[in-house]
């Protein structure tokens, strides 16, 4: 879809329109096939299929305060993982503050369900599907990879994530965030701890944290405890701090192929 056929969204703070404009400039030519999962025009998947496919799948979210963006917003990351051989899907889900928990993360799920039944036709191994996103794209797959309840209901095997690279990731609501606020997708107080993955550390696929060296002083916090947490559970856990990065320029990195977490990501996957 384009930009302008989806239904409006909130307005964007200024630095917000800023990393809309930018991570679309570097979208600029990046084509996708576009399949839906749901009725709803937030309920696709943009599929990046590679010439040479290894098998690999990336899935990967997208942020914006789990209240703007769009899945067309990593695009750009697509060449960086084609190239390599590894099929890159963007998935969108609906938005708060119309939608609230757990309705976004429901909707991952759904995409992440989609993908296990057609990626095959794109070059994929379903066995092989990695997760990620960025800021709220990070949060959602973080507690999907940790959580086991959702997989029976939409058809897959509990060990359908084979492992979750979250960029900038949020882990903990309420109490101990580090948040000035009650995110308006949150929804009651009660959905603090449900929607929290450090707290529903339930499942260990691996996990490649990354966040930026400059990032939001509470989001680096919360991914050392994540990374705690993973280890005291036996996970498998590296954490990677992008130096230099901020929190929107740490979500650029996923698209540089000479950049500080593209590498990485891939070799991590790999060995995966």
């Amino acid at each position: 879809m384009h930009i302008e056929d989806y239904p409006p969204q909130e307005p964007l703070s200024e630095v917000g329109r800023a990393f809309a404009e930018e991570v679309m400039r570097r979208a600029a030519g990046v084509e996708g096939t576009e399949q839906f999962y749901g009725d709803d025009p937030y309920q696709g998947i943009t599929l990046h299929a590679p010439a040479n496919p290894n098998g690999s799948v990336l899935a990967f979210v997208h942020g914006g305060g789990w209240t703007s963006g769009y899945k067309e917003h990593l695009d750009f990351m697509a060449p960086a993982f084609t190239d390599a051989g590894v099929v890159f899907a963007s998935i969108g889900y609906r938005l708060a503050p119309r939608h609230v928990f757990p309705t976004g993360a429901n909707d991952v799920a759904s995409g992440i369900a989609w993908l296990h039944r057609h990626v095959a036709e794109y070059g994929g191994d379903p066995s092989r599907l990695f997760i990620g996103g960025h800021s709220a794209g990070g949060h959602y797959t973080a507690l999907l990879a940790v959580r086991r309840d959702w997989q029976a209901a939409l058809g897959l095997p509990e060990g359908v994530v084979r492992g979750c690279l979250p960029i900038s990731g949020v882990y903990r609501f309420g109490e101990g965030s580090g948040l000035s606020a009650q995110p308006r997708f949150l929804g009651p107080e009660e959905n603090d701890g449900p929607a929290s993955p450090i707290h529903n550390i339930d499942a260990t696929p691996p996990f490649l944290l990354a966040h930026g060296g400059d990032d939001f002083p509470h989001l680096m916090v919360q991914a050392e405890a994540m990374e705690g947490a993973l280890a005291d559970a036996g996970g498998d856990v590296e954490r990677i701090v992008l130096e230099g990065r901020n929190h929107f320029s740490a979500c650029y990195a996923g698209g540089e192929t000479d950049g500080p977490w593209v590498g990485r990501a891939l070799a991590w996957m790999a060995t995966r």
